[in-house]
C-alpha cells in the first residue's frame, strides 16, 4: 500500500503571511508518461471540496504565498495510483490567527 505523510500537523499562520504544507508519499506518484496522480484539496466548512494545486513524484507542497481569510478550510492530499485512494490520518490542521482572532482551518486530503 501507498504511504501518504502529511506535515506539519499544526502551523499558525497570521494573515499576510506565508504558509507551506508537506505531503510525501512512499511510492512515486508519477506514471511512465509524466502524469500525477497526487492533488490538493481544499474543503472549508459547510463547503464540498475544490481543487487548489498538485505536486509530483513523491513529494509534494502546497505554497500560499500570502495567506487570507478565505483560504480557511481543512486542506488534504490524496493519492489514485493505488484504489482506494489513500485517506492519511491525521489531518493537518493549519491554524490561521485572523485579525478578527478567527480561527482557520488548513487540511489535506490524497487524491487524484
Amino acid at each position: 500500500d501507498i504511504v501518504m505523510t502529511q506535515t506539519p500537523l499544526s502551523l499558525p499562520v497570521t494573515p499576510g503571511e506565508p504558509a507551506s504544507i508537506s505531503c510525501r508519499s512512499s511510492q512515486s506518484l508519477v506514471d511512465s508518461d509524466g502524469n500525477t496522480y497526487l492533488c490538493w484539496y481544499l474543503q472549508k466548512p459547510g463547503q464540498s471540496p475544490q481543487f487548489s494545486s498538485s505536486g509530483s513524484e513523491t513529494d509534494f507542497t502546497l505554497k500560499i504565498s500570502r495567506v487570507e481569510a478565505e483560504d480557511a478550510g481543512f486542506y488534504y492530499c490524496t493519492q489514485s495510483t493505488q484504489l482506494p485512494p489513500t485517506v492519511i490520518q491525521p489531518r493537518t490542521e493549519t491554524f490561521l490567527l485572523a485579525l478578527a482572532q478567527l480561527l482557520l482551518f488548513l487540511v489535506v486530503q490524497e487524491a487524484a
